[in-house]
């Protein structure tokens, strides 16, 4: 048998022709920028980081293996439960508010009237704004003396807060900022929306079904995977609040601390960079960053498990 028949065999027997082969390698090679970058800076640090919980670690020393003594000590720091308690509030109370905001955003904007083009831009131009920009913005619109907030409420003969020193109103505040920034949730319920066939609510109508009707009953359901997409993902954005709430609390106090007054702005993603890069405690901060992790991908698990009782796709 010659070496060419042998080849062609030995390749059939594999599976794959030569040219098979050649191709596959060859995509390989243009694909290998971004798998070399993924090893590089999302696998490397994944595993780097889960190393790093279990020592101690100051950047400047090498690290010292402590096991799970991290952990130990996180389950003792009054901060970290702080921390945990004005995130889950930003969780579960501002996230549904900004949810429910973008919906009804998107349900005026579905209406067909003259320069609706005009008012999906002027709803949608708050989400393209930097974030820092916002938060010096929204500063300077809650300052208690000349802020524009409390100038309409003195107006109207309403109390004027004091927002960013008053911890009782401090989140509150976050939660305003939130809602400004609902075009951009309400932008992808918009697309859903007009994806929602009309011969249903023309067939509801007909059977007698009224406004009520046909958005408890068509709407929300044609619309609860983008609920589901936009609820994971808000619940993940809120775990991480850092740039919102280190500006809008002035950031470092003179104590050294952050997390504005009585530590009300001190969320998860702010008191796991002091512990970091302020204190230089990167295996603390590596196990914060791990327990985060983990509550993080609970809750999306959770809410992917339930999410079988009130999520309808098409076809269902």
């Amino acid at each position: 048998m010659s070496d060419s028949a042998s080849m062609k065999l030995s390749a059939k027997r594999k599976g794959w022709t030569r040219r098979e082969w050649r191709y596959f390698w060859l995509g390989l090679l243009f694909a290998s920028p971004w798998i070399i970058g993924f090893l590089v800076f999302t696998v490397y640090p994944f595993f780097s980081s889960l190393y790093f919980s279990l020592t101690t670690y100051d950047l400047f020393n090498p690290p010292q293996w402590v096991g799970l003594d991290n952990y130990k000590q996180i389950m003792t720091d009054e901060r970290f439960y702080k921390s945990i308690n004005n995130t889950l509030f930003m969780a579960f109370i501002s996230v549904p508010i900004s949810l429910a905001s973008s919906l009804i955003i998107a349900l005026m904007l579905n209406f067909k009237v003259k320069g609706i083009n005009y008012y999906r831009t002027i709803f949608y131009l708050p989400a393209v704004i930097p974030v820092v920009a916002s938060a010096l913005l929204w500063t300077w619109m809650l300052n208690p003396d000349f802020g524009l907030i409390n100038m309409f409420l003195r107006a109207v003969g309403l109390p004027d807060p004091a927002w960013l020193m008053d911890p009782r109103y401090t989140k509150p505040s976050l939660v305003l900022m939130g809602l400004w920034g609902s075009g951009a949730g309400a932008l992808i319920f918009l697309a859903a929306l007009q994806g929602v066939p009309q011969q249903y609510y023309e067939a509801a109508q007909v059977d007698g079904a009224n406004g009520w009707h046909r958005f408890w009953r068509i709407t929300i359901p044609a619309l609860s995977p983008i609920i589901l997409f936009q609820l994971i993902m808000g619940l993940i954005g809120a775990f991480q609040i850092f740039t919102e709430s280190y500006i809008l609390a002035g950031g470092k106090s003179v104590s050294g601390s952050i997390g504005g007054p009585d530590q009300s702005l001190l969320f998860y993603a702010v008191n796991l960079y002091q512990e970091a890069f302020m204190n230089l405690k990167m295996g603390y901060a590596s196990a914060l960053a791990w327990i985060l992790f983990i509550i993080v991908m609970a809750i999306t698990l959770v809410l992917l498990k339930t999410s079988r009782r009130w999520v309808y796709y098409g076809g269902e």
